[in-house]
């Protein structure tokens, strides 16, 4: 059954659809109140308009699909499915930190006290969790100096001949050793540590000091002391815990900043009414936000700013705590920390909080009772209906719009600009800087202003050409990007190609009197950059600068000086420069030889198939990537761009191609 015959099956209840390539990977996972209309959205012709929709069909030829009761269901399912599956076209949550929490081992015979950042089902006692980090940590080392219980990992299901050093230094009460505490008095031990992490201060107060009085009437003096101390220590943490429960509010805020296609996002945890911790998160390189909601908008304004903005929603998709990411393309918007996007841009803030909530949420053990974003988005209603089904206490999602909440979320949002300007601005040093570090660390004559870079891309000799990229004033400059077919080399020979295509540029440049580069950059070791000498050589250019970066080391040569290659900091701006330049000449060369492949590809054996127009061998190469995939295809896979007849004939072809090849492998056997 081909793709859309499939979809007119669907049913209209709630429930996750998976997309899948012509490999049976699933390639996309999202959820619906109506299954069938929201896939056959899809499909819609002025959907296709969408560049990240259109790859997406474009390669997807199989669904599959799961149905649920309601949409909360379907909201957990699909985030289940994402974490299983990671699909290429959803956003995925990288971020693993978690908070810890001190676990009481209730079930031991003499039960611990320890930090732990998993949770079990265990029948262990959990509390937390705790912000920051180091909290839990001084927490359980409190407990252990005070209430004596043991922090050594000595089994203490079984007695042992002998104590610990702890043990006589007065640190640990000494269950390891049969007769040195009472069962009975370990026990009353964890009472009191249990009170105590259950904040129970004011109760275990009181039984500390009827213990303390009831020892000082035994004139049991030494333990009366323990007990004070104890006494002491539990005032003072009840002190802190009144002064910080003040507002007695647990929240989560959320703020972000988007600028150049770049994301930073500040998460600050609130307990008692107090910051207690923040998160920072980053983007660099976000990956295209599938718009869900193929034909809707989702109004996200901040009315105290920008009344009126929209931006598209694209529900069901999930994000990275946090690596999440939003759909960006060139001439996005600027996103001021107001949360607010401007119109024609395609970061949808919305899209993105949809996404990276459910990730964050729907898998931990603890979750706030308020929860703060700077935008609206659709799913946040039932989003916020399943998270307090799960937690057992009413979760508030809200994005407020003003008053004190909405000065909150400003607050984070104007953190999140200031990470964003020390990640991306502040922490990086200015074009001139790194060209005279480039210069200092090649031994060059000159700072470079102007660095040609070169690279040959090829697959087994076949369709072999050669790239040139430009920096120039600290910047790569596309206009002057050059590509090369490769004319008098054939087979799989990189010196020589690159030999060949250094002689043609710069014997133009020769011819046409034009400047040399400050430095030429050859993308390989040390035989790429003998070649490319060698050419230089032949047309009369020796005192031309030269270098090469060899892909695996990361080592620099440079001609002249190849017995003492350039190694540099993987953290050096410098060599993040070169390696910007040696990449971005390896792209442009991969996407011309890609190009040329497909010509060559479109033009020799789909001709050969009787049926398939210029027009069919487009669409069917533009949406399997190459021939090679539509050999690949089943004849079903295919009936998503052609009709059943002329797959019929595709797969009839390339079966009897198949088949000679075998017929010649055996005749060459038999010789």
């Amino acid at each position: 059954m081909d793709l859309l015959a499939k979809i007119r099956t669907l049913p209209t209840s709630a429930g996750c659809y998976l997309y899948k390539n012509a490999e049976g990977e699933v390639i996309y996972v999202g959820k619906a109140k109506n299954l069938r209309s929201r896939v056959r959205s899809y499909f819609l012709a002025a959907n296709q308009m969408n560049q990240k929709t259109g790859s997406l069909m474009r390669e997807a030829v199989d669904l599959e699909y799961i149905t649920v009761d309601n949409e909360r269901e379907a909201l957990a399912l699909e985030n289940n499915l994402i974490k299983q599956r990671k699909p290429r076209f959803n956003i995925l949550l990288r971020d693993d930190k978690t908070y810890p929490y001190i676990k009481l081992t209730m079930n031991d015979r003499y039960p611990k006290v320890f930090v732990t950042r998993r949770l079990r089902k265990d029948g262990g006692a959990y509390f937390g969790p705790y912000f920051p980090g180091n909290l839990a940590h001084r927490l359980v080392d409190l407990i252990h100096r005070s209430f004596l219980v043991p922090s050594c990992k000595v089994d203490l299901e079984r007695y042992h001949p002998r104590a610990c050093l702890q043990y006589y230094i007065k640190r640990c009460l000494g269950p390891c050793v049969d007769g040195f505490v009472p069962p009975e008095t370990y026990a009353e031990t964890i009472r009191d540590v249990r009170l105590f992490l259950e904040g129970r201060t004011d109760e275990l107060e009181r039984l500390l000091n009827k213990r303390m009085a009831a020892a000082a009437e035994e004139m049991l003096f030494e333990a009366a002391g323990k007990l004070r101390d104890q006494i002491v220590t539990v005032h003072q943490m009840g002190d802190k815990q009144r002064i910080a429960t003040a507002d007695n509010e647990d929240a989560d805020v959320f703020g972000f900043h988007y600028e150049n296609q770049m994301l930073a996002v500040n998460l600050f945890h609130m307990r008692g009414g107090k910051i207690v911790d923040r998160r920072d998160f980053f983007w660099e390189d976000l990956p295209e936000f599938l718009n869900e909601r193929l034909n809707d908008t989702e109004r996200v304004a901040d009315k105290d700013t920008e009344e009126g903005c929209e931006a598209e929603v694209s529900p069901g998709m999930e994000p990275d705590p946090m690596q999440v990411a939003a759909e960006v393309g060139e001439g996005s918007a600027v996103v001021q920390h107001t949360g607010v996007t401007e119109l024609g841009g395609k970061f949808s803030p919305g899209a993105f909080f949809s996404a990276l909530l459910k990730q964050l949420y729907l898998d931990q053990a603890y979750v706030p009772r308020s929860i703060y974003v700077p935008v609206e988005f659709e799913d946040r209603t039932v989003l916020a209906e399943l998270l307090s089904e799960r937690t057992k206490h009413k979760v508030e999602l809200a994005a407020p719009q003003r008053g004190d909440k909405r000065s909150l979320v400003d607050l984070v949002c104007q953190n999140a600009k200031q990470s964003y300007d020390q990640r991306f601005r502040v922490l990086q040093p200015n074009g001139k800087a790194i060209a005279e570090a480039l210069q200092e660390a090649l031994t060059l004559a000159e700072v470079p202003k102007r660095i040609e870079c070169f690279d040959i891309s090829h697959i087994q000799g076949a369709e072999t050409v050669a790239s040139m990229v430009v920096w120039e004033d600290g910047a790569m400059r596309k206009a002057e990007y050059r590509k090369f077919q490769i004319k008098t080399v054939s087979g799989n020979d990189d010196f020589a190609s690159m030999r060949e295509v250094i002689h043609r540029r710069y014997k133009r440049l020769l011819e046409e009197k034009r400047p040399f580069p400050s430095l030429v950059l050859i993308d390989g070791g040390l035989g790429q950059l003998s070649a490319a000498y060698s050419a230089m050589e032949e047309i009369g250019v020796t005192l031309q600068p030269l270098a090469s970066i060899a892909k695996k080391e990361e080592v620099i040569y440079v001609h002249g000086q190849e017995d003492d290659p350039v190694v540099l900091d993987r953290r050096s701006p410098v060599l993040h420069l070169v390696q910007k330049i040696r990449d971005e000449s390896h792209r442009f060369a991969v996407t011309y030889h890609r190009k040329r492949r497909q010509i060559r590809d479109r033009e020799t054996e789909l001709d050969e198939i009787h049926g398939v127009g210029p027009r069919t061998r487009q669409r069917l190469v533009e949406h399997f990537g190459s021939v090679r995939g539509i050999k690949q295809a089943s004849e079903d896979a295919l009936t998503a761009v052609v009709n059943r007849m002329t797959a019929q004939k595709i797969r009839a072809h390339f079966h009897a191609q198949a088949e000679a090849s075998a017929e010649d492998a055996g005749l060459v056997q038999l010789r």
